[in-house]
Protein backbone atom coordinates (compact mmCIF):
# COMPACT_ATOMS: atom_id res chain seq x y z
CA UNK A 1 0.00 0.00 0.00
CA UNK A 2 1.20 3.53 -0.82
CA UNK A 3 2.15 5.68 2.18
CA UNK A 4 -0.63 7.97 3.44
CA UNK A 5 -0.31 11.38 1.79
CA UNK A 6 -2.18 14.58 0.90
CA UNK A 7 -2.28 17.06 -1.98
CA UNK A 8 0.70 18.87 -0.43
CA UNK A 9 2.83 15.81 -1.19
CA UNK A 10 1.89 15.62 -4.88
CA UNK A 11 4.94 17.36 -6.28
CA UNK A 12 7.25 16.59 -9.18
CA UNK A 13 10.23 18.81 -9.86
CA UNK A 14 8.75 21.52 -7.65
CA UNK A 15 5.43 21.53 -9.55
CA UNK A 16 2.09 20.31 -8.22
CA UNK A 17 0.85 17.16 -10.01
CA UNK A 18 -2.57 16.00 -8.84
CA UNK A 19 -3.07 12.24 -8.42
CA UNK A 20 -6.12 10.76 -10.15
CA UNK A 21 -8.98 9.46 -8.01
CA UNK A 22 -8.85 5.71 -7.31
CA UNK A 23 -12.52 4.64 -7.01
CA UNK A 24 -14.33 4.97 -10.34
CA UNK A 25 -17.41 2.72 -10.29
CA UNK A 26 -20.55 4.07 -11.90
CA UNK A 27 -24.10 4.15 -10.57
CA UNK A 28 -26.45 3.66 -13.50
CA UNK A 29 -30.10 2.95 -14.19
CA UNK A 30 -30.54 -0.76 -14.91
CA UNK A 31 -27.26 -1.71 -13.23
CA UNK A 32 -27.32 -4.86 -11.11
CA UNK A 33 -24.16 -3.80 -9.26
CA UNK A 34 -24.79 -0.13 -8.48
CA UNK A 35 -28.38 0.94 -9.27
CA UNK A 36 -29.63 4.45 -8.33
CA UNK A 37 -31.70 3.48 -5.29
CA UNK A 38 -32.89 5.98 -2.69
CA UNK A 39 -31.30 5.48 0.72
CA UNK A 40 -28.53 3.19 -0.50
CA UNK A 41 -25.70 5.72 -0.89
CA UNK A 42 -23.97 8.08 1.51
CA UNK A 43 -21.94 11.17 0.62
CA UNK A 44 -18.90 12.09 2.67
CA UNK A 45 -18.07 15.71 1.95
CA UNK A 46 -16.46 18.91 3.16
CA UNK A 47 -17.79 22.45 2.83
CA UNK A 48 -14.19 23.56 2.41
CA UNK A 49 -13.22 21.44 -0.61
CA UNK A 50 -14.20 22.84 -4.03
CA UNK A 51 -14.43 19.34 -5.51
CA UNK A 52 -16.74 18.11 -2.75
CA UNK A 53 -18.85 21.27 -2.96
CA UNK A 54 -19.63 20.47 -6.59
CA UNK A 55 -21.36 17.37 -5.28
CA UNK A 56 -23.12 19.22 -2.46
CA UNK A 57 -24.46 21.79 -4.94
CA UNK A 58 -25.78 19.19 -7.39
CA UNK A 59 -27.27 17.14 -4.54
CA UNK A 60 -29.18 20.28 -3.53
CA UNK A 61 -30.23 21.21 -7.07
CA UNK A 62 -31.41 17.67 -7.80
CA UNK A 63 -33.43 17.41 -4.57
CA UNK A 64 -31.46 14.36 -3.39
CA UNK A 65 -31.19 15.31 0.28
CA UNK A 66 -33.48 12.47 1.36
CA UNK A 67 -32.20 9.96 -1.19
CA UNK A 68 -28.48 10.37 -0.44
CA UNK A 69 -27.47 10.80 3.21
CA UNK A 70 -24.57 13.05 4.21
CA UNK A 71 -21.68 13.42 6.66
CA UNK A 72 -19.56 16.59 6.81
CA UNK A 73 -15.95 16.52 8.01
CA UNK A 74 -14.35 19.20 10.18
CA UNK A 75 -12.57 21.91 8.16
CA UNK A 76 -9.22 21.58 9.95
CA UNK A 77 -7.02 18.60 9.15
CA UNK A 78 -5.97 16.54 12.18
CA UNK A 79 -3.57 13.67 12.80
CA UNK A 80 -5.32 10.55 11.52
CA UNK A 81 -3.11 8.18 13.55
CA UNK A 82 -2.35 10.29 16.64
CA UNK A 83 -1.11 7.26 18.63
CA UNK A 84 1.46 6.31 15.98
CA UNK A 85 4.52 8.55 16.25
CA UNK A 86 5.82 7.40 12.88
CA UNK A 87 2.57 8.14 11.01
CA UNK A 88 2.34 11.92 10.74
CA UNK A 89 -0.46 12.03 8.15
CA UNK A 90 -3.02 14.80 8.70
CA UNK A 91 -6.40 14.69 7.02
CA UNK A 92 -10.17 14.86 7.32
CA UNK A 93 -11.80 13.97 10.64
CA UNK A 94 -15.34 13.96 12.02
CA UNK A 95 -15.92 16.29 14.95
CA UNK A 96 -19.41 17.57 15.72
CA UNK A 97 -20.08 20.98 17.25
CA UNK A 98 -20.93 19.58 20.68
CA UNK A 99 -17.33 18.44 21.11
CA UNK A 100 -16.12 22.03 20.93
CA UNK A 101 -13.29 23.65 18.94
CA UNK A 102 -10.05 22.01 17.83
CA UNK A 103 -6.51 23.28 17.35
CA UNK A 104 -4.41 22.92 14.22
CA UNK A 105 -2.00 19.99 13.93
CA UNK A 106 0.70 22.33 15.28
CA UNK A 107 -1.40 23.09 18.37
CA UNK A 108 -2.35 26.63 17.35
CA UNK A 109 -5.72 28.31 16.98
CA UNK A 110 -9.17 27.46 18.29
CA UNK A 111 -11.23 26.38 15.30
CA UNK A 112 -15.00 25.97 15.78
CA UNK A 113 -16.76 22.75 14.86
CA UNK A 114 -19.94 24.47 13.68
CA UNK A 115 -21.71 22.57 10.84
CA UNK A 116 -19.36 19.57 11.06
CA UNK A 117 -20.92 16.19 11.87
CA UNK A 118 -20.13 12.75 13.18
CA UNK A 119 -19.69 9.87 10.77
CA UNK A 120 -23.35 8.98 10.43
CA UNK A 121 -22.66 5.48 9.07
CA UNK A 122 -19.99 3.93 11.28
CA UNK A 123 -19.13 6.46 13.96
CA UNK A 124 -15.51 6.52 12.76
CA UNK A 125 -13.15 9.33 13.76
CA UNK A 126 -11.43 9.82 10.40
CA UNK A 127 -12.21 9.62 6.72
CA UNK A 128 -9.07 7.52 6.41
CA UNK A 129 -10.93 4.71 8.19
CA UNK A 130 -13.68 4.81 5.56
CA UNK A 131 -11.05 4.32 2.86
CA UNK A 132 -9.48 1.48 4.81
CA UNK A 133 -12.90 -0.20 5.08
CA UNK A 134 -12.93 -0.14 1.27
CA UNK A 135 -9.45 -1.71 0.95
CA UNK A 136 -7.88 1.43 -0.47
CA UNK A 137 -4.31 1.10 -1.74
CA UNK A 138 -3.60 4.66 -2.95
CA UNK A 139 -3.29 6.34 0.46
CA UNK A 140 -4.88 9.67 -0.46
CA UNK A 141 -7.99 10.05 1.70
CA UNK A 142 -9.81 12.81 -0.16
CA UNK A 143 -13.36 14.12 -0.34
CA UNK A 144 -15.87 13.67 -1.87
CA UNK A 145 -16.62 10.02 -1.21
CA UNK A 146 -19.78 8.30 -2.43
CA UNK A 147 -20.26 5.19 -0.29
CA UNK A 148 -22.51 2.18 -0.94
CA UNK A 149 -24.20 1.11 2.31
CA UNK A 150 -25.26 -2.25 0.84
CA UNK A 151 -21.86 -3.36 -0.48
CA UNK A 152 -20.00 -1.56 2.31
CA UNK A 153 -17.52 0.09 -0.01
CA UNK A 154 -16.64 3.33 -1.75
CA UNK A 155 -18.32 3.54 -5.14
CA UNK A 156 -16.62 6.66 -6.46
CA UNK A 157 -14.42 9.50 -5.23
CA UNK A 158 -14.12 11.53 -8.44
CA UNK A 159 -16.29 14.64 -8.14
CA UNK A 160 -16.84 15.16 -11.87
CA UNK A 161 -18.30 11.65 -12.15
CA UNK A 162 -20.36 11.93 -8.97
CA UNK A 163 -22.11 15.11 -10.15
CA UNK A 164 -22.85 13.49 -13.50
CA UNK A 165 -24.34 10.44 -11.79
CA UNK A 166 -26.45 12.65 -9.50
CA UNK A 167 -27.74 14.65 -12.47
CA UNK A 168 -28.32 11.84 -14.96
CA UNK A 169 -29.13 8.75 -12.93
CA UNK A 170 -31.01 9.85 -9.79
CA UNK A 171 -33.85 11.92 -11.23
CA UNK A 172 -36.48 9.28 -10.45
CA UNK A 173 -35.63 9.25 -6.71
CA UNK A 174 -35.36 13.03 -6.25
CA UNK A 175 -37.92 14.68 -3.98
CA UNK A 176 -38.15 17.71 -6.31
CA UNK A 177 -37.58 18.17 -10.01
CA UNK A 178 -34.25 19.85 -10.77
CA UNK A 179 -34.94 23.46 -11.86
CA UNK A 180 -32.27 23.27 -14.60
CA UNK A 181 -30.80 20.73 -17.02
CA UNK A 182 -27.23 20.48 -15.80
CA UNK A 183 -26.07 18.35 -18.76
CA UNK A 184 -27.99 19.60 -21.83
CA UNK A 185 -27.39 17.13 -24.66
CA UNK A 186 -27.08 19.81 -27.32
CA UNK A 187 -24.23 21.51 -25.46
CA UNK A 188 -22.45 18.53 -23.97
CA UNK A 189 -19.58 18.31 -26.49
CA UNK A 190 -18.72 22.01 -26.13
CA UNK A 191 -19.24 21.78 -22.39
CA UNK A 192 -16.55 19.06 -22.09
CA UNK A 193 -14.04 21.35 -23.85
CA UNK A 194 -14.94 24.33 -21.66
CA UNK A 195 -14.77 22.17 -18.52
CA UNK A 196 -11.25 21.04 -19.41
CA UNK A 197 -10.11 24.62 -19.90
CA UNK A 198 -11.64 25.67 -16.57
CA UNK A 199 -10.15 22.66 -14.78
CA UNK A 200 -6.60 23.15 -16.05
CA UNK A 201 -6.42 26.92 -15.86
CA UNK A 202 -8.62 27.71 -12.86
CA UNK A 203 -9.79 24.79 -10.66
CA UNK A 204 -6.39 23.10 -10.64
CA UNK A 205 -4.49 26.22 -11.69
CA UNK A 206 -4.83 27.85 -8.27
CA UNK A 207 -3.34 24.75 -6.66
CA UNK A 208 -0.50 24.65 -9.18
CA UNK A 209 0.31 28.23 -8.15
CA UNK A 210 -0.26 27.78 -4.43
CA UNK A 211 1.58 24.50 -3.90
CA UNK A 212 4.48 25.25 -6.27
CA UNK A 213 7.99 24.84 -4.83
CA UNK A 214 9.83 26.66 -7.63
CA UNK A 215 9.39 30.13 -9.12
CA UNK A 216 8.94 28.68 -12.60
CA UNK A 217 6.18 26.31 -11.52
CA UNK A 218 4.42 29.11 -9.64
CA UNK A 219 4.54 31.48 -12.62
CA UNK A 220 3.19 28.83 -14.98
CA UNK A 221 0.29 28.17 -12.61
CA UNK A 222 -0.58 31.78 -11.83
CA UNK A 223 -0.37 32.85 -15.48
CA UNK A 224 -2.78 30.07 -16.45
CA UNK A 225 -5.16 31.20 -13.69
CA UNK A 226 -5.40 34.78 -14.93
CA UNK A 227 -5.53 33.85 -18.60
CA UNK A 228 -8.54 31.67 -17.73
CA UNK A 229 -10.18 34.42 -15.65
CA UNK A 230 -9.75 36.90 -18.52
CA UNK A 231 -11.30 34.38 -20.92
CA UNK A 232 -14.26 33.76 -18.59
CA UNK A 233 -14.76 37.51 -18.07
CA UNK A 234 -15.05 37.97 -21.82
CA UNK A 235 -17.34 34.97 -22.24
CA UNK A 236 -19.67 36.19 -19.49
CA UNK A 237 -20.08 39.48 -21.34
CA UNK A 238 -22.14 37.50 -23.88
CA UNK A 239 -24.49 35.48 -21.65
CA UNK A 240 -25.73 35.15 -18.08
CA UNK A 241 -24.05 31.78 -17.64
CA UNK A 242 -20.93 30.25 -19.13
CA UNK A 243 -22.79 28.04 -21.61
CA UNK A 244 -25.65 30.41 -22.37
CA UNK A 245 -28.90 31.57 -20.80
CA UNK A 246 -29.35 28.63 -18.37
CA UNK A 247 -27.17 27.26 -15.59
CA UNK A 248 -25.27 24.04 -16.29
CA UNK A 249 -22.79 21.97 -14.33
CA UNK A 250 -20.03 24.02 -15.97
CA UNK A 251 -21.14 27.04 -13.95
CA UNK A 252 -20.90 25.01 -10.74
CA UNK A 253 -17.39 23.88 -11.66
CA UNK A 254 -16.29 27.50 -12.10
CA UNK A 255 -18.23 28.82 -9.11
CA UNK A 256 -16.57 26.59 -6.51
CA UNK A 257 -13.18 28.12 -7.33
CA UNK A 258 -14.41 31.68 -7.84
CA UNK A 259 -16.13 31.79 -4.44
CA UNK A 260 -12.83 30.86 -2.75
CA UNK A 261 -10.69 33.19 -4.82
CA UNK A 262 -10.75 36.55 -3.02
CA UNK A 263 -10.93 35.23 0.58
CA UNK A 264 -8.33 32.47 0.10
CA UNK A 265 -6.46 32.11 -3.17
CA UNK A 266 -5.44 35.77 -3.58
CA UNK A 267 -3.40 35.62 -0.35
CA UNK A 268 -2.83 31.97 0.43
CA UNK A 269 -1.99 30.76 -3.09
CA UNK A 270 -0.39 34.05 -4.18
CA UNK A 271 -2.93 34.54 -7.00
CA UNK A 272 -2.85 38.28 -6.39
CA UNK A 273 -2.67 39.91 -9.80
CA UNK A 274 -6.33 40.81 -9.55
CA UNK A 275 -9.36 40.01 -7.38
CA UNK A 276 -12.66 38.62 -8.64
CA UNK A 277 -14.47 41.76 -7.50
CA UNK A 278 -12.32 43.67 -10.02
CA UNK A 279 -13.90 41.70 -12.89
CA UNK A 280 -17.40 43.13 -13.48
CA UNK A 281 -18.83 40.06 -15.23
CA UNK A 282 -17.17 37.45 -13.03
CA UNK A 283 -18.17 39.25 -9.86
CA UNK A 284 -21.76 39.57 -11.05
CA UNK A 285 -21.79 35.90 -12.06
CA UNK A 286 -20.36 34.89 -8.66
CA UNK A 287 -23.10 36.80 -6.81
CA UNK A 288 -25.78 35.43 -9.14
CA UNK A 289 -24.68 31.87 -8.42
CA UNK A 290 -24.29 32.39 -4.67
CA UNK A 291 -27.74 33.96 -4.37
CA UNK A 292 -29.35 30.86 -5.86
CA UNK A 293 -30.75 29.18 -2.69
CA UNK A 294 -29.55 25.70 -3.72
CA UNK A 295 -26.00 26.92 -4.31
CA UNK A 296 -25.99 29.04 -1.16
CA UNK A 297 -26.83 25.99 0.98
CA UNK A 298 -23.76 24.22 -0.37
CA UNK A 299 -21.47 27.18 0.43
CA UNK A 300 -20.01 27.71 3.90
CA UNK A 301 -17.51 30.56 3.97
CA UNK A 302 -16.54 29.84 7.58
CA UNK A 303 -15.47 26.29 6.71
CA UNK A 304 -13.69 27.50 3.57
CA UNK A 305 -11.42 30.01 5.31
CA UNK A 306 -10.85 27.82 8.38
CA UNK A 307 -9.65 24.87 6.34
CA UNK A 308 -7.10 26.54 4.13
CA UNK A 309 -5.58 28.72 6.84
CA UNK A 310 -5.43 26.03 9.56
CA UNK A 311 -4.62 22.78 7.74
CA UNK A 312 -1.25 23.38 6.04
CA UNK A 313 1.47 24.23 8.60
CA UNK A 314 4.11 24.72 5.89
CA UNK A 315 2.03 27.60 4.51
CA UNK A 316 0.54 29.05 7.72
CA UNK A 317 2.16 27.57 10.84
CA UNK A 318 0.24 29.60 13.42
CA UNK A 319 -3.20 29.02 11.86
CA UNK A 320 -4.06 32.73 11.63
CA UNK A 321 -7.34 33.18 9.72
CA UNK A 322 -7.67 36.52 7.87
CA UNK A 323 -10.90 38.44 7.54
CA UNK A 324 -13.12 37.71 4.52
CA UNK A 325 -14.27 40.89 2.76
CA UNK A 326 -16.08 39.84 -0.44
CA UNK A 327 -19.78 40.77 -0.31
CA UNK A 328 -21.79 38.10 -2.12
CA UNK A 329 -25.13 39.62 -1.10
CA UNK A 330 -24.83 42.72 -3.27
CA UNK A 331 -27.49 43.01 -6.00
CA UNK A 332 -26.56 42.11 -9.57
CA UNK A 333 -28.13 42.53 -13.00
CA UNK A 334 -27.22 39.20 -14.56
CA UNK A 335 -30.87 38.19 -15.03
CA UNK A 336 -32.04 41.48 -16.58
CA UNK A 337 -29.15 43.06 -18.49
CA UNK A 338 -28.64 42.95 -22.24
CA UNK A 339 -25.71 40.86 -23.40
CA UNK A 340 -23.33 41.44 -26.30
CA UNK A 341 -23.65 39.06 -29.22
CA UNK A 342 -20.81 36.64 -29.82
Amino acid sequence: MTKAHTTLDELKGGAFKRTASAFRNWIKKGSTEFPPVAGRYHLYASYTCPWACRCLAVRELMGLQDAISLSIVHPTWQRTRPDDAEDTHCGWVFHEEAKGPVTSSTGHGSIPSTDATVDHLFGKRTLREIYELSNDTLGKYSVPVLFDKERNTIVNNESSEIIEMFAKEFGEVAKDACPVDLFPADKEAEMREVDEKIYHGLNNGVYRAGFARTQEAYEMGVNDVFETLDWLEERLERSRYIMGDAMTQTDIRAYVTLVRFDPVYVVYFKCNKKMIREYPNLYGFLRDMYQNPHIRRSTNMGHITRHYFTSHPTLNYYAIIPSCGTDLELPHDRATREYCEA
